[in-house]
């Protein structure tokens, strides 16, 4: 009797034994057979597809409700941990007054009616807040004008409340069901009038996440899950070296694997490398595990291209020469020549950060079926819209014949919202004539990132008699996220710099931070907080090298350097504020004082500890909003670092979910830790070195600290969360290092 392989995944295993006779599922299966869905207590139902068109009130495209008294409302950004997809729904229900358990979240699909969706850039509440509740607001006026019309009474006499409309003279109510066909008749309001934030329901308080239960439960849909009829497998062999390209095949051994379809070859990839495919073999097999021995017995030989002889230690020494010559000029105040002359005496000190990869727990994956003239996508992105785009120029189709539906993304930190996998689901699916999906394995995951770039920084303080600088000198060198679009690209960009370096809230009356010249050999991307991470790292760590050369408590001396509460006033000079207008979102340095102030408080800044161990103190401002952290940790005889408690404090003003918040600076603390002690992708002969957990580690449980995180109570508008937790913490963390050791960490990752 014959054996056969059956595609059942890990979840599907599980679900059979340890989930057996547990709830009814939350949510659709986002493939082409939905699965059961039903109503969690607790919380909304989330479906896939799109508001009902025969819906009896959409006053616009984010939410519509049902006679049956139902509440749509649309998630337009992508759900990857972060809670997007339960705290944007939360505000428009909070200024609509409905019922939370009477909700239907729907999850859009890429669609230019929605406005921007790219979900990075901690950006979402930020953009969408005001609108969110405007659209609930709007929606709600005109289900209250309903009821007023339909009972012939003055508005003013009736309110919304908790899916209803009540009439306060005699008590009567109307539900946002019974009252939908009439709203719909009505004219939508230019300026609903908001609701204060005492009557806020929602908004500020702690919310389940729509997606827990499924996620706990092993039910939640993930790129990786999605399935269609007839679907095919495939696993792609890329060129290690980027602009690589196929001298010779042999693809006979892999089609004797069973189960495997067809090799395909792939265009490779040309510089700028944008979000195309990087090219290469592709196997298509009935199963994944078929695509990848296929893949696994292909026999190629590359042709390397331009890039193969780049290496790490060469490139290094690179950018440290860089950083040691004038840049170019990023923000000048004073006259920093001067300044230096006149000072009491000059310190100088050398960073170094090295490339670092994304490493989500959720590879890239994507499944496409094209047909015809039509294609749609099923995968874990972060922009599709971007990702539509990518498909239809590859495919040479109008846009609007492309649909990309949208997963839950296990985890992205601005890997996936750059759709290149999709881009090479897309190009099989039409080669094989079936639907296909590309799955990424942990290897290529790291080999063929988008790199956070690897940086050189130099500063230079001249300081009083005191020890405070008069003067200051940053530069900083490593390839641009540019040359990712422009391969001309030769200086990181003035919005790069305002990322922890042109933007120094201190009080420094001379000032100048220069960039410097450095090409890419591999590509080059945005990873969780971007350029914050290398220039929080050298800002915060040079400040607690010039608070040791003065004799100072590290803690003083950085609030010192800050100076007095104030408005800064450096983006006349054209630096960006994270694409924020400064009227609206200034940079407050008592926001930033407070969260020091709290970090340190909590962590018992000053008390007595044992010896070999001490207290470090860092702090950002990135993303619109204010954090800092101090690090606990001790260093044992043998070099050993151990992290036993970091304090963050958090100043990202109006909070829509305090729960998610806390997560999401818990989050960053452990990212930050990985990176800052185990974080290093290094290159040779043009390949990444690096291929799995092994070596590149992230930090484990046992490792991990306790962590505490204080929330700032604020009015002001909300700023972003995904991100600002993570800068400080590096430097937190080495200057920790050097209270408990007297050692000083120049260079990530920590070494002893």
């Amino acid at each position: 009797m014959g054996h056969r392989l059956y595609n059942v995944s890990r979840r599907d295993f599980l679900k059979t034994t340890a989930l057996a006779g547990s709830g009814l599922v939350l949510g659709t299966f986002v493939g082409c057979k939905p699965r059961p869905t039903a109503l969690i207590e607790a919380g909304p139902e989330v479906v896939f597809g799109a508001v009902p068109d025969a819906a009896a009130f959409s006053p616009n495209v984010f939410m519509s409700i049902e006679t049956s008294g139902d509440v749509y409302i649309v998630a337009t950004r992508s759900e990857m941990g972060q809670g997007i997809r339960t705290g944007l729904p939360a505000v428009v229900a909070d200024e609509l007054e409905a019922d939370w358990t009477r909700v239907k979240i729907v999850q859009a699909t890429g669609d230019p009616k929605y406005g921007d969706q790219n979900t990075d850039g901690s950006r979402s509440i930020v953009t969408l807040f005001q609108p969110m509740r405007e659209a609930g607001a709007a929606a709600r006026e005109m289900l209250v004008a309903a009821a007023a019309q339909t009972w012939g009474v003055p508005v003013a006499e009736c309110a919304a409340e908790n899916h209803t409309v009540v009439h306060r003279p005699t008590g009567r109510t109307l539900g946002y069901g019974a009252l939908a066909a009439t709203a719909a008749t009505l004219p939508v309001p230019e300026k609903p009038v908001l609701k204060t934030p005492d009557r806020f329901r929602y908004i500020g308080r702690p919310l389940h996440g729509v997606d827990n239960h499924n996620m706990v439960t092993g039910r939640a849909v993930y790129g990786i899950d999605a399935t269609a009829p007839g679907m095919l497998y495939a696993s792609i062999e890329r060129c290690p070296v980027l602009g690589g390209t196929v001298r010779d095949y042999d693809a006979a051994e892999a089609l004797k694997v069973p189960g495997v379809r067809q090799v395909v070859e792939l265009d490779p990839v040309t510089e700028p490398p944008l979000f195309n495919p990087l090219g290469g073999l592709a196997v298509i097999a009935e199963n994944t595990w078929a695509a990848m021995q296929g893949r696994a017995r292909l026999q190629v030989t590359w042709d390397y291209g331009k890039h193969a002889t780049f290496a790490s230690p060469a490139f290094r020494a690179e950018l440290a020469d860089a950083v040691h010559v004038p840049g170019k000029v990023m923000r000048a105040a004073g006259d920093v020549t001067a300044g230096f002359a006149a000072a009491a005496a000059v310190v100088e000190a050398d960073y170094y950060v090295p490339f670092l990869a994304h490493a989500p727990m959720e590879p890239p994956s994507a499944l496409a079926r094209v047909e015809d003239d039509a294609c749609e996508v099923w995968a874990c992105v972060q922009d599709p819209q971007t990702a539509r785009t990518v498909a239809a120029d590859l495919l040479g189709l109008d846009p609007e014949k492309v649909t990309v539906h949208v997963t839950l993304l296990g985890g992205a930190f601005g890997r996936k919202s750059k759709p290149d996998f999709v881009g090479e689901a897309v190009l099989l699916s039409k080669a094989a004539g079936a639907p296909v999906k590309v799955t990424w394995t942990r290897e290529d995951e790291i080999r063929h990132d988008y790199y956070h770039a690897a940086s050189a920084q130099y500063l230079k303080a001249g300081v009083d008699a005191q020890g405070m600088p008069v003067a200051w000198l940053h530069r900083s060198a490593f390839p641009s996220i540019g040359t990712t679009f422009d391969a001309a690209t030769a200086h990181p960009q003035t919005w790069e710099l305002a990322m922890g370096a042109s933007n120094v809230p201190f009080d420094i009356p001379h000032l100048r931070c220069e960039a410097g010249a450095a090409q890419a050999h591999v590509r080059i991307g945005w990873v969780r907080s971007v350029c914050n991470i290398h220039h929080s790292f050298a800002v915060n760590s040079f400040v607690n090298e010039l608070a040791a050369q003065a004799g100072r408590d590290p803690r003083d001396y950085l609030l010192d350097v800050i100076g007095a509460p104030r408005t800064l006033d450096i983006f006349q000079d054209g630096l960006s504020n994270y694409g924020a207008d400064p009227a609206r979102y200034p940079y407050d340095t008592g926001r930033l004082r407070r969260v020091i102030e709290v970090a340190s408080g909590a962590a018992g800044w000053g008390r007595a500890l044992p010896e070999g161990r001490g207290l470090g103190v860092a702090a950002q401002y990135s993303f619109l909003t204010y954090v800092a952290q101090v690090v606990d940790a001790s260093v044992d005889d043998d070099g050993r670092v151990t992290v036993h408690r970091v304090d963050c404090a958090v100043d990202c003003g109006t909070i829509v979910n305090p729960d998610r918040v806390r997560a999401q600076m818990e989050g960053a603390v452990i990212f930050g830790l990985s990176l800052a002690l185990y974080g290093n992708i290094t290159v040779r002969d043009g390949a990444i070195e690096q291929g799995n957990f092994d070596d590149y580690p992230l930090l484990r449980l046992a490792e991990t600290p306790e962590i505490h995180i204080h929330l700032i109570e604020s009015t002001e508008l909300p700023g972003g969360v995904g991100e600002p937790g993570l800068p400080p913490v590096a430097p937190a963390l080495t200057n920790a290092i050097f209270a408990a050791s007297g050692r000083r960490i120049r260079e990530l990752p920590v070494q002893l």
